[in-house]
């Protein structure tokens, strides 16, 4: 399904200006059936108490979910937009990495479900999420 030979860098480049560059957050690795990204634990992700927002693991999420389904399409014709997600947080964390890993569930015409699970630097499970895109004509 993916490209293992997809270029990191460009791809990651893309995200520079936007939430995901914002947050730090890194493409690290895309297999066929899977891409791993990482996100720095700190200033720009954590909540007051100094641990890992939850909207930040959400994000991760939704943003690998969305690369995904955009790595899935034809984008001149259609495009991917979230349409629901759920996690559950199970760990906090606050410092080093998170490691976001998603994988298809579901790949459709008009709807795409991913399962990214989260982890840390000593790959323990802080998040579980499931994404929801639709895909939409532009």
């Amino acid at each position: 399904m993916f490209d293992p030979d997809l270029d990191l860098a460009t791809l990651n480049r893309r995200h520079e200006h936007t939430m995901v560059g914002h947050l730090g957050i890194e493409i690290t690795a895309i297999g066929p059936e899977f891409i791993t990204a990482a996100m720095p634990v700190g200033p720009r992700s954590i909540q007051p108490f100094g641990l890992l927002h939850g909207g930040a693991s959400l994000a991760l999420a939704e943003s690998l979910g969305s690369i995904a389904s955009a790595l899935c399409i034809d984008l001149s014709q259609v495009q991917p937009v979230g349409l629901e997600i759920n996690a559950n947080h199970l760990r906090s964390v606050t410092a080093g990495h998170v490691y976001g890993t998603v994988r298809p569930l579901h790949i459709g015409q008009r709807t795409h479900v991913w399962d990214i699970k989260i982890v840390d630097d000593d790959d323990r499970l802080v998040c579980v999420s499931r994404l929801t895109v639709m895909i939409v004509p532009r």
